[in-house]
């Protein structure tokens, strides 16, 4: 399974798109804004990459306004199921990986996925 979890309006992920030659007849493209990501969604993104917190973006703009912070797995759960804003991204499943965010060490490990 081959899949993106990414923002269409964000620059940040077109570029991890055409770095990595990510092609939609080989991925599926999930644009977190006009799909809302779904609980089920959400537990698989979890399981691989083994809590809520790992997939919670602490950039995002609505973090800083946030009073007070998220503190446990059930509450970065529900604000990521709130706002996509709030997931970090892009996620990228490629067979039974997971790569989540934009590091240049995340967007390398899942290029050398992508060749093997």
């Amino acid at each position: 399974m081959k899949k993106i979890y990414y923002l269409s309006s964000c620059s940040t992920c077109a570029r991890i798109i055409k770095e990595l030659k990510l092609e939609k007849h080989k991925f599926i493209f999930l644009d977190i804004k006009t799909e809302k990501i779904t609980a089920a969604q959400l537990a698989e993104m979890k399981d691989k990459a083994g809590s809520y917190e790992a997939l919670f973006s602490r950039v995002a703009l609505k973090y800083k306004t946030l009073d007070p912070k998220p503190s446990s797995e059930s509450e970065y759960k529900k604000l990521i199921l709130e706002e996509y804003t709030f997931l970090k991204r892009p996620v990228i499943f490629i067979g039974k990986e997971i790569f989540v965010g934009n590091s240049p060490k995340n967007v390398a490990a899942a290029s050398l996925s992508l060749r093997a």
